[in-house]
């Protein structure tokens, strides 16, 4: 363990699987980095894991889900990719949306300048073309590889 690690942040992910087989993912811009996840974010005071899901993607998608079922939490030390005094504890759920979505989301992955000027871009990916290179951080890319064993 890296003894520079001071804190664990806990980040809650939602894996919308549509009628079409197709998953959601989050093609994002911050800190001057390029990366793409599933949608969600971290965990604040006072807020359960499940308050945290509905309020991220009530914020990334103006869109209120439910939450289906526990999907994975991480197994193994991750330290943070942009705070490296921080360790990653990533929980992700099978979540569908119960009012209608809003925001745009696109087949493609758009060009860099999109991305950068939005901070955050949506679009589907055909489940049986999911690979872990398609996901950017590594407990995102344990869950693409379990999601092609186990439900797609």
């Amino acid at each position: 363990m890296d003894m520079k690690i001071r804190k664990v942040v806990i980040r809650v992910y939602g894996i919308w699987i549509n009628d079409e087989n197709q998953i959601l993912l989050s093609d994002e811009y911050y800190n001057g980095a390029f990366f793409t996840k599933f949608p969600g974010g971290g965990l604040e005071l006072g807020e359960s894991v499940y308050e945290c899901l509905k309020r991220e993607w009530k914020e990334e998608l103006a869109v209120e889900i439910e939450i289906l079922r526990h999907f994975y939490t991480s197994e193994f030390f991750q330290q943070s990719a942009f705070d490296h005094s921080a360790q990653i504890l990533s929980i992700y759920y099978l979540v569908r949306p119960t009012t209608e979505v809003k925001v745009s989301i696109s087949m493609i992955k758009q060009e860099e300048q999109i991305i950068r000027q939005a901070r955050q871009t949506f679009r589907w990916m055909k489940g049986a073309e999911l690979r872990e290179s398609h996901v950017t951080f590594p407990i995102d890319r344990k869950v693409a590889t379990m999601l092609l064993e186990t439900l797609l």
